[in-house]
């Protein structure tokens, strides 16, 4: 895997594709639904309509397919997998100017894509006497957006690490750190535990997780005492998404072909089925057709204003990726049915906590002997990368920054000017 195999990437999704999604959307039925229902049974019937009408007629998909070429530096690169066939990998990778900026691997999961990485690029790869700086990759998970999908069962949690790790050393980055939620936890902590010391040398997640459930370990004594509010919110919170939320994963782990029948022919229900989720996993996030969020970002050196589509940009990925949203669902079967495999990793991580994140136990409940760096956020949910960058660059910052537990894990990688040999007073 040279790096004569990178290739420059640009979307560019054909007319006849775009018109043939219009005509899907004019033949769409809509059902029924019962009175006063809310969101108690599902989306509601008034927000689809609404995201319908403004997909069918309103939206222009090749405005924002060029504001995603503009924002973003894409490439793809065929990537081997040991036991699989080769895979051609699409990915967003962006240097800072600082030349020993550290580099990072974003892991992005379901219901997103690439486009996560969006709003924390700026502010990661922006240059700073104050904080550390970024060289920054993410890549479309096998299966997910531009990246070609595997056409053998069995692509599990290792060969999702293995693409990832392979991506970042035909980079150049023999040593990195690594961030991401969601499919992103899974794949870096399989990713920690097979290549952690050697070359992935810290991972950060905004996806808290204890394995292989949610109960307490047994060699805890009484786990519920002591609770702080926060944590008993936390509780609540995993609670309701065990009991109310967590059908779609069940689906997707157990017959996603057969679900795929539906995401792969009607946009409304690849819509309905990815709108449900972006709304429920999120703290009251303002999504909107094309979201008017006109974000500024500020630093000594650095100014950066974009306006952000949302909603529909996210599902459109879906429906016009390589592959087809059928294959983003095979990565829940596979977990789901994979033998065991190590899950330690001995490297530095780090937690940060989100109040509306999925699943949330207190603290100690997790046991993690590496666990150097905590945050606890009032505000933020699943999407930590687009609801909240900046309190998510935050912790990057501070646990990677001068006088951070991870500070100076990738040597001779600070992230700062070379110039700058001590903290800011």
């Amino acid at each position: 895997m040279s790096t004569d195999s990178e290739a420059s990437f640009t979307i560019n999704i054909a007319q006849g594709e775009i018109e043939f999604l219009r005509k899907k959307l004019e033949l769409t039925r809509l059902p029924d639904e019962i009175t006063d229902a809310g969101r108690d049974y599902g989306v509601p019937l008034t927000d689809i309509r609404r995201l319908l009408a403004r997909w069918k007629d309103g939206y222009d998909w090749k405005k924002h397919e060029a504001i995603l070429n503009a924002e973003l530096p894409q490439f793809t690169r065929k990537v081997a997998v040991d036991g699989f066939d080769e895979l051609d990998i699409h990915y967003v990778h962006k240097k800072s100017k600082i030349k020993d900026a550290l580099p990072l691997l974003f892991v992005h999961g379901w219901p997103g894509s690439f486009i996560e990485v969006r709003k924390i690029l700026p502010l990661l790869t922006a240059p700073s006497d104050e904080y550390p700086s970024f060289h920054v990759v993410t890549f479309s998970l096998p299966g997910y957006g531009f990246s070609s999908n595997p056409t053998k069962r069995g692509f599990g949690m290792d060969q999702y690490a293995e693409v990832g790790h392979k991506l970042m050393l035909a980079l150049g980055y023999h040593e990195y750190v690594t961030q991401g939620g969601d499919w992103g936890f899974y794949i870096l902590r399989r990713q920690a535990s097979l290549y952690g010391g050697t070359h992935n040398k810290a991972w950060h997640t905004n996806f808290p997780r204890a394995l292989p459930d949610v109960e307490p370990p047994s060699s805890l004594p009484n786990p519920y005492d002591g609770l702080t509010e926060v944590e008993r919110n936390g509780l609540g919170r995993t609670k309701w998404f065990r009991s109310e939320g967590r059908g779609y994963a069940i689906e997707q782990g157990t017959q996603p072909q057969t679900l795929g029948y539906s995401l792969a022919d009607s946009p409304v229900g690849l819509l309905g089925w990815i709108y449900e989720k972006l709304v429920n996993w999120s703290d009251e996030y303002p999504w909107e057709e094309d979201e008017g969020l006109f974000l500024s970002v500020f630093t000594s050196r650095y100014m950066a204003n974009f306006s952000v589509p949302t909603v529909l940009t996210w599902v459109s990925i879906y429906w016009f990726s390589r592959a087809g949203p059928t294959a983003s669902l095979r990565i829940y079967y596979e977990r789901m049915h994979e033998g065991s495999s190590p899950e330690e990793t001995h490297i530095p991580m780090g937690y940060s906590y989100f109040p509306k994140e999925l699943w949330r136990v207190p603290s100690r409940w997790l046991q993690a002997p590496n666990l150097v760096f905590e945050s606890e956020h009032t505000e933020g949910g699943h999407f930590a990368a687009h609801e909240k960058p900046e309190l998510l660059v935050g912790d990057l910052r501070t646990m990677f920054g001068k006088g951070g537990p991870a500070f100076g894990v990738v040597p001779g990688k600070t992230g700062y000017n070379a110039e700058v040999r001590h903290p800011p007073s």
